[in-house]
Formats: structure tokens, C-alpha cells, sequence
């Protein structure tokens, strides 16, 4: 039997062209304002519309204030890129969730939230962390602006197959450990190009107890250990999600969809073309030390020394630590912080604030920190008010901004100042991603939490 992935990268796949790579049907595009604005150029030079312009859905996110959106955007790249977005949208006939609607957030997280990401489905955006989607058994990866236009010109895109993996987690977290603190164990342990060439599948009992909103955040990061896409498939937990969501199938389309989807599995006999196996056990809550998300360490445990370095690797690992101002062997538990981030299509969904707000109730956050925290969307600042936690956060001294991408990547006003340590929840920790000189270390919403009320990098599970 074919892998998860097969069936459907084979489903649609509308052509074989010479060389091997598939001319492959996109079933959802979503759309940004960062990399569609040349496509949408090329494409009124060339005199063309879009294909389908139904199955492209838009939302700002990646250049929005998280806070005053109801006001005129001040930087004038951000203001044009937005208000681009917004002229591209309603010239080619595309559902746009801009400023103002109640739909908009980042572009991961919506998708999901209104129902528009479905298992089986192709899906691509001008995104890496497109892969999040994959969470829901579908193929979903990032393409380019280039690959944008071929999206919108045709509804396809020429791709080569990736060769499959599988990871396997067995057994149970221990308390207080995360998706994410699952995710950034797994990449430290593939490297971040461990996978490249390889499309993901997540499988094994671990992943099987987790909620979609785990899911989504371990398939958010496939991309960091060099994968295609990550994916996982769909089972009850998958259905109860998605059934009721705006633009899931209702009626005699939900009952025919869920036929469909209950077959979207790779059977015992499936072959991958990698394996690999974790034991849930290993896993605690963990922090990033370096630039990228694969120089990764338990919190209890302490940086590697030099020598625990491969000859090839040790040049970027020294220069890494040195612009983080470590030292091998170093223990990074107890360091003071300055900023902390909750948010991002890593860590922005109702869970990570339900998370985080668990961990903060009844106490106060620490005077020398500045926090952060910032919603995917709308609908989970809307939440987050029904269920009362915009509350416990007030009281215990922090402040909700408005949905954006924010200080994930630092394209609007919210920028980490050079030289100081932030502890973030997003999902790339690059040299000057969170601002020009900006110190990340990345970790999930508990170790954010824990830090945000203790001023320090903290191990959750002794609070």
C-alpha cells in the first residue's frame, strides 16, 4: 500500500513531465502580502486572470501592527504591501480577509480555523511555514513568487516528488511538555537538514493524544529540519475539529468528504523511504541556544562543548555562540531575560494562550521583562475574552495586542533591540530574525510563561 503521502501527491497529480517532477492540482492557495505582490504584477503584464480564483483565499499578516489597526499603517512599506494585497484581491476576484475582518489573522492560522484546510487537499502558499496545514493529512508546503503566479495562472504548480520519511514517537509526555517542545526535540536531533529531500509523516501514539492545534505545531516545523512538509493523518480527533467549521463540507458533502477521508492512511505495508523512532520519555521541556533551531538543549541541560562538535560543523557552532554570548558547556536555567513572545502560526493558537495563562495565574510578571503576547487571529482574541483568560493575564500584569505575525519575524513595529535575550514562541531563532542584533531563544508557551513571571529561563515543571 502507498504512504499517506503517495495517495494523495499521486491524486494530483495531473501529468509526469520528462525529468520526473509531477505537474501537480492545488486544491487551496493562500495568499499573503510579502510574496504575492510580483506575481500579481506579472500576471497584469501578461494580460492574464486567475484560473480559479475561488480557491484562493488572502490575508495580511506577515507587515500589520499588533497594535492601533484601526489606524493608518505608519511605515510606508508595510501600509504599501497591505494596501497591494487588497487592490490584488478585489481586481482578480479573491476572497480577502483584510484589516478589520473579523477573519483576519495569520495566514496559518485562519486556514485551519474556518475550515478551509481539509484533509486530502494540496495546499501551497508564498509561505515556508506552509507546512502547518499538513496537519490535517494534507500535502502542504511553501512555494515562491514565481510559483505563486503558475498557482494563480493555473491552479498547478511543477514540483518534483520528495521522498518519503516517517517519524515515529512511542509513549507518553511527561508533564508540561509541549508540541513544541516535541518539535524543537526532533529537529535537534535530524539536524536542520536532516530531512531535506524528504516529505514528513508524524505517527505513533504520541502524536495520536495530541489536539489539532498540537498537530499543527509539530507540522509548523517540519520545514526547520529541512523537510518538504510535514504531515499527519487524519483520524476522529481530525474530524471533530473540522466538523461545523464555516467552510467545511455540511450535510451529504460532510457524509461523502468523511468517506474520503477515513481512507487517507498509509497502510501496514506502506513503505517509506526513511524510518525513524522516538520515545516520548526523552523529551522535556527545551530551549534553543544558538541561530538555528537545531542547536537545541533540554533546559536542565547545558550547551555542548566544543569537542561534542563535528570537525565540519564547529566553525558556525563557535560563531553561533558568540553572537548569542555563550560559552560551550554553559547552563542557560536562571539566566535573565528581557523579552518574551507568545505568539505566531507556531504557538498563536487559543491553546498556547489556554497554556500559558494556566501557568501565570495568580502571580505577577516580572518586572524586568517586556511580553508579548499576540494572537493568530480574531477569533482567538475572541476566545480568549469568552473564556475569561484575557482576565488572569490582565491580573497577573500583561497585555493582549491585536493578531499579526509580529515578532516572529519583526516586518512591523515589533522588534527585539539588539543585544537583548528573547524567549519566543515562534519558530526560526536566525541572526537579526526578531530584530537587527536580537538574541532568540526559542520554546513553547510554557517555558515562555514560566520565564515571563520569573524574569529567567525557568523549567516550567517546578512551578
Amino acid at each position: 500500500m502507498n504512504t499517506l503521502f503517495d495517495k494523495i501527491w499521486d491524486s494530483h497529480t495531473v501529468k509526469t513531465v520528462p525529468g520526473g517532477t509531477s505537474l501537480l492540482y492545488i486544491d487551496r492557495h493562500y495568499c499573503h502580502e510579502v510574496t504575492s505582490p510580483q506575481a500579481f504584477n506579472d500576471m497584469r503584464e501578461r494580460g492574464i486572470t486567475v484560473f480559479r480564483p475561488e480557491k484562493t483565499f488572502c490575508s495580511p499578516d506577515h507587515n500589520i501592527p499588533t497594535l492601533h489597526q484601526e489606524q493608518p499603517i505608519a511605515d510606508p512599506v508595510s501600509r504599501n504591501q497591505v494596501e497591494a494585497l487588497t487592490k490584488n484581491a478585489k481586481d482578480f476576484g479573491l476572497t480577502l480577509f483584510g484589516l478589520g475582518n473579523p477573519k483576519n489573522g495569520i495566514i496559518h492560522v485562519i486556514g485551519p480555523e474556518n475550515g478551509l484546510t481539509l484533509p486530502g487537499y494540496t495546499i501551497v502558499c508564498g509561505d515556508s511555514h506552509t507546512s502547518t496545514h499538513g496537519a490535517f493529512g494534507a500535502v502542504a508546503f511553501g512555494i515562491g513568487t514565481s510559483e505563486v503566479e503558475m498557482v494563480l495562472a493555473s491552479q498547478c504548480i511543477i514540483q518534483p516528488k520528495p521522498k518519503t520519511m516517517r517519524i515515529t514517537i512511542n509513549g507518553k509526555l511527561k508533564p508540561r511538555v509541549t508540541a513544541k517542545d516535541v518539535a524543537l526535540y526532533i529537529i535537534s536531533k535530524m539536524t536542520t537538514g536532516g530531512a531535506t529531500g524528504y516529505f514528513v509523516e508524524y505517527a505513533g501514539e504520541t502524536i495520536r493524544n495530541m489536539s489539532m492545534e498540537e498537530r499543527m505545531t509539530v507540522c509548523n516545523l517540519s520545514i526547520e529540519m529541512g523537510a518538504r512538509g510535514g504531515m499527519i493523518a487524519p483520524d476522529e480527533t481530525t474530524f471533530s475539529y473540522l466538523e461545523g467549521k464555516e467552510y467545511a463540507p455540511k450535510g451529504k458533502s460532510w457524509d461523502k468528504a468523511l468517506s474520503y477521508w477515513e481512507t487517507l492512511y498509509s497502510g501496514d505495508d506502506a513503505i517509506f523511504d526513511k524510518e525513524i523512532v522516538f520515545d516520548a520519555a526523552d523529551i522535556a521541556p527545551r530551549i534553543t541556544y544558538g541561530t538555528n533551531p537545531g542547536m537545541g538543549i533540554a533546559i536542565t541541560e547545558t550547551i555542548p562543548l566544543l569537542e561534542d562538535i563535528d570537525d565540519a560543523g564547529r566553525i558556525s557552532f563557535s560563531k553561533s555562540l558568540e553572537y548569542m554570548g555563550f560559552q560551550p558547556g554553559q547552563k542557560l536555567e536562571g539566566m535573565p531575560i528581557d523579552y518574551v513572545f507568545l505568539g505566531s502560526c507556531t504557538n498563536g493558537r487559543i491553546e498556547d494562550f489556554r497554556a500559558f495563562a494556566s501557568l501565570v495565574k495568580g502571580k505577577q510578571k516580572a518586572q524586568n521583562v517586556t511580553v508579548w503576547l499576540v494572537p493568530g487571529s480574531w477569533k482567538v482574541v475572541n476566545q480568549i475574552k469568552s473564556e475569561g483568560i484575557d482576565k488572569i493575564l490582565e491580573d497577573a500584569g500583561f497585555e493582549i495586542r491585536q493578531p499579526g505575525c509580529s515578532a516572529c519575524l519583526a516586518m512591523n513595529e515589533d522588534k527585539i533591540p539588539a543585544g537583548k535575550y528573547a524567549v519566543s514562541t515562534s519558530n526560526r531563532n536566525f541572526e537579526g530574525r526578531q530584530g537587527p542584533g536580537a538574541r532568540t531563544i526559542l520554546a513553547g508557551p510554557l517555558v515562555a510563561a514560566a520565564a515571563a513571571i520569573t524574569g529567567k529561563i525557568t523549567d516550567p515543571t517546578l512551578l
